[in-house]
C-alpha cells in the first residue's frame, strides 16, 4: 500500500488528526485559523512525542490558499507526491451556521461559507481523497441539505466519487450521543472500475469498525434520573454497555489525576440550583447533569449549555470532557490555555475513536480500490 499523507484543515486542537495518525497516516500539513487552538495542537503532540508535520503548522484563513498562498500549497502537495504517496485532505469546517443549537444561518453565514471554501480548495488542489465532516443539521435540515447536495455535485463534476453516512459516535465506542455527517471522496481516475457506480463509491465500509449498532444502544434500558448525592455511590446496572458510560471513561482516563483535572469553571452563582439537578437529568437547556452509568449528550459546552458532574457539585473538568471525547489519557491541553478556549476546542473536536475507526476503514478501502 502506498503511504497516505494528510493535509489537515480546520484542525482545531487535532482530535480528528490524532485518529488518522494512530491509524498510520502521516499528518504533513496543519491549518487552523485560531492560533490558540493551533498552539494546543502543537503542545499536545509534543507531550505525546509525535512527529511534526513536514510542511508545518499554519494559523491562516483557508481562503488564503485559494488566492495569495495557492502556489505555496500546490508546491507542498507536489513535493509530498514525489515518493508516490496518496494525498488526502481532511477537515470539518466550523458548523454553527448549520446547527439547530447554533446560529442556523446556513451557507450565507460566515462559518457556512467556509464549507464552500473547503470544497473549492479540494477541487482546486485535487487531492487523491478527502474527508468532509459536519453537524447533522447540514444533512437533516431541508434548506441546508440543498446546499450540501450542491457541494456534492461540484465534487462529482470535478471528478470525485463519494460516499456519505450520518454517523453516531456511540457506534464506535464513544460515550457520547453525537451525530455527524461524514462525506468521503476519492478521485474517479484512481479507482478500479468495480468500485464506482456513477458518482458513488461502491460498498464503502462505514460500519466495518463499528462496535455497536444504534438499535443495540437505544434498546438498552439505561438508567434515567437518580437523586443527586455528592460523592454518592451508585452501582453499575447489569444490563448496560459499561464501555459507553461516562464513569467507565472517567476511570479509564484516570481523570482525577490528569493534568487537566482542576480545569473547570467555578460558578459565581447558581450553586444552590445546581444541587437540585438529579443525576441523569439532561432535559434542560442550561444545566445538564450527566449520569455516571449512561453516555453523555453531545459534548457542546457553549451557548450557555452547562454539563454537570454526575456526583460532584461542579461543572465538568477539562480532563472529564476529554474523556467523553474518547481521547487517550496522554492528551493534555496547555496549562496557560483559558477555560473558555479549552471547552470550546473540546466541544468542537471530532471524537477520537470515531476518527480512528473511519481512518482505518478508509485505509482498508483504499488498499483494495486504488489502481
Amino acid at each position: 500500500m502506498k503511504r497516505l499523507k494528510i493535509f489537515s484543515f480546520f484542525s482545531g486542537s487535532g482530535f480528528l488528526d490524532l485518529g488518522f495518525e494512530k491509524a498510520g497516516y502521516n499528518i504533513e500539513f496543519v491549518n487552523e485559523f485560531s492560533s490558540t487552538f493551533l498552539n494546543a495542537y502543537v503542545y499536545s503532540r509534543s507531550q505525546m512525542n509525535m512527529k511534526k508535520p513536514m510542511y508545518g503548522y499554519w494559523a491562516t484563513d483557508i481562503n488564503d490558499y485559494l488566492v495569495t498562498r495557492r502556489g505555496e500549497l500546490k508546491k507542498y502537495i507536489l513535493d509530498a507526491k514525489q515518493d508516490g504517496s496518496l494525498i488526502g485532505f481532511i477537515g470539518g469546517p466550523p458548523c454553527p451556521d448549520f446547527s439547530v443549537a447554533g446560529k442556523n444561518r446556513g451557507k450565507h453565514g460566515d462559518n457556512g461559507r467556509l464549507s464552500s471554501s473547503y470544497i473549492n480548495l479540494i477541487i482546486d488542489m485535487k487531492p487523491d481523497f478527502f474527508l468532509f465532516e459536519n453537524v447533522k443539521g447540514l444533512w437533516k435540515t431541508a434548506r441546508h441539505r440543498e446546499f450540501y447536495e450542491e457541494l456534492k455535485r461540484k465534487l462529482h463534476t470535478a471528478g470525485y466519487c463519494t460516499s456519505e453516512r450520518l454517523t453516531n459516535a456511540l457506534e464506535f465506542g464513544v460515550p457520547q450521543d453525537r451525530e455527524r455527517i461524514l462525506l468521503i471522496g476519492i478521485k474517479n481516475s484512481k479507482l478500479l472500475c468495480n468500485k464506482v457506480n456513477g458518482n458513488e463509491l461502491v460498498n464503502f465500509p462505514w460500519t466495518q469498525k463499528r462496535n455497536y449498532t444504534m438499535e443495540q444502544v437505544k434498546g438498552i434500558n439505561w438508567p434515567t434520573n437518580d437523586i443527586f448525592i455528592q460523592d454518592g455511590i451508585l452501582p453499575c446496572p447489569v444490563n448496560v454497555i459499561k464501555e459507553l458510560t461516562v464513569e467507565y471513561w472517567f476511570e479509564k482516563n484516570d481523570v482525577t489525576n490528569h493534568p487537566d483535572s482542576e480545569k473547570h469553571f467555578v460558578p459565581r452563582k447558581g450553586l444552590v440550583k445546581m444541587q437540585t439537578i438529579s443525576e441523569g437529568d439532561v432535559s434542560k437547556k442550561c444545566y445538564k447533569r450527566l449520569h455516571r452509568w449512561r453516555y453523555s449528550p453531545t459534548a457542546a459546552y457553549g451557548n450557555n449549555e452547562v454539563h454537570l458532574h454526575p456526583y460532584k457539585c461542579r461543572r465538568l473538568s477539562a480532563s472529564e470532557a476529554l474523556a467523553i471525547q474518547s481521547l487517550p489519557k496522554e492528551f493534555i491541553l496547555p496549562i496557560d490555555m483559558s477555560l473558555s478556549d479549552m471547552f470550546k476546542t473540546i466541544g468542537n473536536g471530532v471524537p477520537f475513536l470515531l476518527s480512528k475507526a473511519i481512518a482505518d476503514s478508509l485505509q482498508e478501502y483504499l488498499e483494495v480500490s486504488i489502481k
